[in-house]
């Protein structure tokens, strides 16, 4: 279940990488302890961090290490290179998981004190390199990392399912798929549906692309916070506008212009290709509206068009935002519609 890629043990961190950092930001964490904030490990911008990364990594096929560190016999150690930098990988058989557990800079010809190889050596004959070794505090971050890596996955699995799904539905129509809990074994979480209706009424000006969300989680994950994060990553991933969604029960609706989510299939297929998942957007304007659409809004609960033709749910406290301009600029042009 872990990732088997070397990652720097927190002392690394804290006592072996007191310079060489290509970010201040990282290198003031550190010093800081807040180890939380630097996931995951694996790719913190530090030389011998990153050659690590990548000279043991997913596959083991494609490791690519110097060899053993002869003058450690107590641990048996990885060597990694990158330019002056050295450091030594420990693999913890029990879980598969490779460690970068020791640190340092090639000097003086391996004759300097300071010198990785002696320290190395130094601690090996004379102290107890068994200290070097991950401690609880590590695995605890690894199992966090591990934790957070499956999730992120399973979001982008999530993710896939809604690009199949809008593909079927973005001229009209319903889909129904079925989303699997994140944890392997544990089966069914929710059944989602999604249908959109194409509107067309000449007689009230209203043009749009109506499009419902329902989530139908199964009996024993109802309450679950899983379920809610299901949802927000299927209407993100849809429309991710925050002001855009209104919700009656388990069915999420918004509107948008016609055609708008054909054009969202392209943006939405590159972020599936890329591995990377779509970022909400919260509503940063408060808009004026027709007031035709105003009683029909609020009655039925959908979608109204603002001044500017942006389709939105007043689903924020619009008092904080501020106004639309172009909403504005209308508005005083015109007087009151």
């Amino acid at each position: 279940m872990h990732s088997r890629r070397a990652r720097p043990t927190l002392r690394v961190l804290a006592e072996d990488l007191t310079d060489g950092w290509e970010s201040v930001c990282e290198a003031r964490l550190i010093a800081e302890g807040r180890f939380d904030e630097l996931h995951p490990l694996a790719e913190l911008p530090h030389p011998i961090v990153l050659k690590a990364a990548q000279a043991v990594g997913q596959d083991p096929a494609g490791d690519n290490v110097v060899g053993l560190i002869r003058s450690s016999t107590t641990l048996r150690l990885l060597e990694v290179k990158s330019s002056q930098w050295r450091g030594g990988i420990w693999e913890d058989q029990a879980t598969g998981v490779n460690w970068l557990v020791v640190a340092g800079i090639a000097k003086g010809n391996h004759q300097d004190f300071d010198d990785f190889y002696q320290r190395v050596a130094r601690e090996n004959t004379g102290g107890d390199p068994q200290q070097w070794l991950p401690t609880t505090a590590d695995t605890r971050l690894l199992k966090q990392e591990t934790a957070a890596r499956l999730r992120t996955q399973w979001e982008l699995d999530v993710q896939r399912q809604v690009l199949d799904g809008l593909r079927q539905v973005h001229t009209g129509g319903s889909t129904t798929f079925t989303v699997e809990h994140p944890v392997a074994g544990q089966g069914h979480l929710a059944e989602i549906r999604l249908s959109m209706e194409p509107v067309r009424d000449h007689e009230t000006d209203y043009f749009a692309d109506e499009f419902d969300v329902e989530v139908i989680p199964v009996a024993a994950q109802r309450s679950s916070n899983l379920v809610w994060q299901l949802t927000i990553r299927i209407l993100v991933a849809l429309h991710p506008p925050e002001q855009a969604w209104d919700r009656v029960k388990d069915t999420y609706t918004t509107v948008a212009e016609p055609g708008a989510w054909t054009e969202r299939i392209a943006d939405l297929r590159d972020a599936v290709t890329d591995g990377a998942l779509v970022k909400s957007q919260p509503g940063v304007h408060k808009h004026y509206s027709h007031l035709k659409h105003l009683a029909g809004s609020t009655i039925e609960g959908r979608g109204i068009r603002g001044l500017c033709g942006v389709f939105f749910v007043p689903c924020q406290d619009h008092e904080a935002l501020p106004m639309c301009p172009e909403c504005q600029q209308r508005w005083t042009a015109v007087g009151t519609y």
